[in-house]
Parts: C-alpha cells; sequence; structure tokens
C-alpha cells in the first residue's frame, strides 16, 4: 500500500475534493426519498432508519476528522449531518400520528449511542482512541451500505430488484471507490478497510441488477387450448 500511497501522493488534494464532491452529491440523494413521500402524503413503505444512520454516521466521522486532522472530512461530514437532520424532520412532519413516538424512540437511541461514542471516546486512551473509534465507525459504515440486502429474500424469491435503489447504491460505490483511494494516500487503514468492504458490499448489490430485471418477473403464459 506504501507504494501506491506514495505514487498518489501528488494527486492528494484532487482525490480528496474529489471524494467530497460525490459524497456531497450521494448526500442529496435523500432528496428523492422524501420527494416520494411528500407525493404519498405519509411514511408508508419508507424507514427513518437511513436517514438517523446517516446523521449519526457523519456526527461521528466529524470527530474522526478531527483525530486526523483533515479538514476536508470535516467539512464535507458537516454537509452530510446538516442534510440528514432535515431530512428526520422532514420524515417525521410526514410520519402519520400513531407512528410518530416510535419514530421519536428510535431518534432517542440514535441520541444515546451517539452521546455514549462521543464521551467514550473523550476518556479512552489517546493510544487506542483512534483505532477503537474506527471499528465502530466501520461496523456503522458497513450496516448503512448492506442496508439494503435485508430484503435479499424477497429479491431471490420475486427474482426482481425492484425496490433497490439503483442511483443511491451507484453512487455509494462511487464514493466509497473514492475515499478508498483517499485513505490509501492517508495511509489510513481504517479508511481502507471500511471503503473496501463498503464497495464489496455495493458490487454485491449492482450485481443483482444484472442478474434479474427491475420489474417483477411475469410467470409464462400459459400453453393455449388447442381448438376442436
Amino acid at each position: 500500500m506504501d507504494s501506491i500511497a506514495v505514487a498518489l501522493q501528488p494527486y492528494k488534494d484532487t482525490v480528496g475534493l474529489t471524494a467530497a464532491i460525490v459524497t456531497v452529491v450521494q448526500f442529496f440523494s435523500g432528496v428523492l426519498a422524501l420527494n416520494e413521500i411528500r407525493r404519498q402524503g405519509n411514511t408508508k413503505g419508507f424507514s427513518v432508519l437511513p436517514f438517523l444512520g446517516c446523521t449519526v454516521f457523519c456526527l461521528l466521522n466529524v470527530q474522526f476528522g478531527q483525530m486526523l486532522r483533515d479538514d476536508g472530512m470535516i467539512r464535507v461530514n458537516f454537509i452530510g449531518l446538516a442534510l440528514n437532520l432535515l431530512y428526520v424532520c422532514g420524515f417525521y412532519l410526514y410520519t402519520d400520528g400513531p407512528q410518530k413516538t416510535a419514530v421519536w424512540g428510535q431518534i432517542g437511541l440514535a441520541g444515546a449511542f451517539t452521546v455514549g461514542v462521543l464521551s467514550y471516546v473523550q476518556y479512552e486512551d489517546p493510544k487506542l482512541v483512534e483505532f477503537r473509534f474506527g471499528v465502530i465507525l466501520t461496523g456503522l459504515l458497513w450496516s448503512l451500505v448492506g442496508m439494503p440486502l435485508l430484503g435479499l429474500g424477497d429479491i431471490l424469491k420475486k427474482k426482481s430488484t425492484e425496490g433497490l435503489p439503483f442511483p443511491i447504491i451507484l453512487l455509494g460505490a462511487i464514493v466509497s471507490f473514492c475515499w478508498l483511494l483517499y485513505g490509501i494516500i492517508l495511509r489510513s487503514n481504517f479508511l481502507v478497510v471500511q471503503n473496501l468492504m463498503a464497495l464489496a458490499l455495493s458490487a454485491v448489490q449492482l450485481s443483482l441488477f444484472i442478474i434479474f430485471p427491475s420489474g417483477a418477473a411475469k410467470p409464462p403464459p400459459s400453453p393455449a387450448k388447442k381448438r376442436n
């Protein structure tokens, strides 16, 4: 990895800027989901968890960026944090009354998890905190990227990728590749491992679009009855 890092070092700013731009573009993909919610007038068929997960991930990544002294990472995750907070608010506004309590409960759990991790970071041994904090971020990232695969059973049963967000998955793959390169340049093992696995998960999801069509598979037509 060192030889690749040395070769890419002159392009550090360009790779970092590209990673930041495509990440911000990916953050705006939440507008598509929120617009669909607005059109149907409720949140039926949608979950607040992707928005909450991205909110938590961006906030924790701001802290991780401070550890790495990387201003670019801090800025891009501040943007993601602001956008996903707006998405959570928008989701809540369109949530039906009886379900608002459940959304508040999920928000509370996400907040408690975030406060717990940030508190841990402040009191952990500085020699250990970067590694352990990186493990937490890695697990959270893999959970977010792999979330669409929770419906893998239905996809295989219906032989259809209908419902999988192709643009978001494709953008996620591009984002993971850019941050993988940036992690190599920074010689950050966590950025490399995080995004290598995220890229692999995205590749699995993209391969489903090649194997299965986007529409539901139609049953074979019944044979025509013979005329007498």
